[in-house]
C-alpha cells in the first residue's frame, strides 16, 4: 500500500504562506529528492498555480543548480490537481482529478508504486481530517511571522504523532518527520 506523505513548510510561529521560509540550496535539494522519490503530487488550485512558476525554469533555467534541479523534478513528476474552477491544468505532466479527494486518495493508496506527496494546505487538512495522512515532512523555517495563513488552524480533531527523524538545513531551517500515532 502506498503511503500518504504531507510536506509542507512553516514558519516557526505556523504560518504557511510561500513568501515566508528560507529558500536555501538544500531546501531545494531536500523537496527534489521528496519529488524524485515519488509517483504522483496532489495539489489545490491555488498552490498549483503557484507551483506553474518552476514550469518556466525548466524552459529558461536560472543557472542555480538546486532551483534548476528542483524545476525538472516537479516538472516530470505526474500532478494530480483538485479544483472545481480549473478546466485544464496546461502543464504537459498535470491533470485535474476525476473523483474528490477522499475518495481519489483511497483509490490510489490501494495502486502499487511509489508514495503519493501532497503540497497543498487545503488537501492536507481535508487528509488530516479524514485520517488519510501517513506521514508528515514538515519544514520548520526559523522565522516568526506574526501573521498570515496557518498551517493547522482548520483541524476537528486532536492528532497525536510521533516523531520519527529530523533533518536540519543549513538555513537554520529544520524538517520534523512525523507518523500520526493511530489507535
Amino acid at each position: 500500500m502506498r503511503k500518504v506523505i504531507a510536506a509542507f513548510n512553516m514558519t516557526f510561529d505556523g504560518i504557511c504562506d510561500h513568501t515566508t521560509g528560507i529558500a536555501s540550496d538544500d531546501l531545494h535539494q531536500h523537496y527534489s529528492d521528496l519529488l524524485n522519490n515519488a509517483g504522483v503530487i496532489l495539489y489545490g488550485r491555488t498552490t498549483y498555480e503557484l507551483m506553474q512558476f518552476w514550469k518556466t525554469l525548466v524552459q529558461n533555467p536560472s543557472g542555480k543548480k538546486t532551483m534548476d534541479d528542483f524545476a525538472i523534478s516537479i516538472d516530470k513528476i505526474p500532478k494530480l490537481v483538485f479544483s472545481n474552477t480549473l478546466k485544464d491544468t496546461n502543464w504537459d505532466s498535470a491533470e485535474l482529478s476525476d473523483s474528490p479527494l477522499n475518495e481519489k486518495v483511497l483509490e490510489l493508496k490501494q495502486q502499487s508504486g511509489k508514495d503519493i506527496s501532497v503540497g497543498s494546505r487545503s488537501l492536507i487538512i481535508q487528509l488530516l481530517n479524514s485520517n488519510l495522512i501517513d506521514e508528515f515532512q514538515i519544514c520548520v523555517h526559523p522565522i516568526i511571522e506574526g501573521k498570515g495563513l496557518r498551517l493547522f488552524d482548520q483541524i476537528t480533531d486532536r492528532i497525536m504523532l510521533k516523531l520519527i527523524k529530523t533533518k536540519t538545513l543549513s538555513s537554520g531551517s529544520t524538517v520534523f518527520y512525523y507518523e500520526p500515532i493511530r489507535e
